[in-house]
């Protein structure tokens, strides 16, 4: 099948597992996008970092296409102007908030643009760098103001495949989760990375056939599922080895590398 749109995660994918937060893609990749977009291929990124952090990357790799953002809940322009963004119930967003303070879990809370942060903590430190960020602390986010386009509530992991049981069990479709080992991630209903794509193919005229998409973990899922063709790296997580037509073989990223550079023939 011909290939038309690529739609690439960048953490696990296009970077090797555990990199610093300043790390960029080999220039392997440089090369291989190029190529693709000179081919008349569409490259897209999607990510679960900010506009900053993704539009860093985008720059490395000659990417002036619009950027998929924070899972899908945003999806930015070349300028970082938005274009399309989803934000969670703002109900909800405050119960979330009480919830998380009753077990006092730390919490963070973000749109498109700021980054809020009850305390302190690792997991909320590294998302702020990778996605180059400030990170604000405010005990009191769902007064600052912001429209949540995203929450993740950082517990711990024990105690994380018990908030999202309690979560889904008591907003349902209302909202999206996604599992990472100390964070569960908090998205609007129609944020997913599956659905940006989706949505960014009918705007430049591509076919679901048409699109390949590549991603490495349980927040790729989506995107994965939804192309008609799809990849995932030899050390992916279970999630996306499910959900991947293909698993490419390879250390790190080559695997990658080789699939993008098999499109140029």
């Amino acid at each position: 099948m011909t290939v038309q749109m690529v739609a690439l995660d960048i953490d696990g994918t296009l970077l090797v597992p555990g990199v610093s937060v300043d790390e960029l893609p080999d220039d392997r990749f440089v090369r291989a996008i190029g190529g693709l977009q000179e081919a008349g291929i569409i490259v897209v990124l999607a990510t679960g970092r900010m506009y900053p952090g993704t539009a860093y990357i985008a720059r490395h790799l000659g990417i002036e296409l619009p950027v998929i953002c924070q899972q899908g809940a945003s999806v930015h322009e070349k300028d970082g102007t938005l274009r399309h963004g989803c934000s969670i119930e703002e109900s909800i967003a405050t119960d979330l908030f009480t919830y998380a303070s009753q077990h006092a879990w730390p919490l963070a809370w973000f749109d498109h643009e700021r980054y809020l942060v009850t305390s302190r903590v690792p997991a909320a430190e590294f998302f702020a760098d990778v996605s180059r960020v400030e990170m604000e602390v405010n005990e009191a986010p769902h007064l600052s103001g912001v429209r949540a386009t995203g929450i993740d509530i950082i517990s711990s992991v024990d105690r994380s495949s018990e908030v999202h049981r309690f979560l889904e069990a008591r907003y349902g479709p209302r909202i999206t989760l996604l599992d990472f080992p100390s964070v569960t991630a908090i998205h609007a209903p129609d944020a997913s990375k599956g659905e940006a794509v989706r949505i960014m193919a009918e705007e430049f005229g591509v076919a679901r056939d048409e699109v390949l998409a590549i991603g490495d973990s349980v927040n790729d899922v989506s995107m994965l599922s939804w192309a008609g063709q799809s990849a995932a790296p030899e050390h992916c997580d279970p999630y996306a080895r499910e959900s991947a037509k293909e698993i490419l073989t390879g250390v790190g990223v080559d695997g990658v590398i080789a699939k993008l550079q098999s499109l140029l023939g």
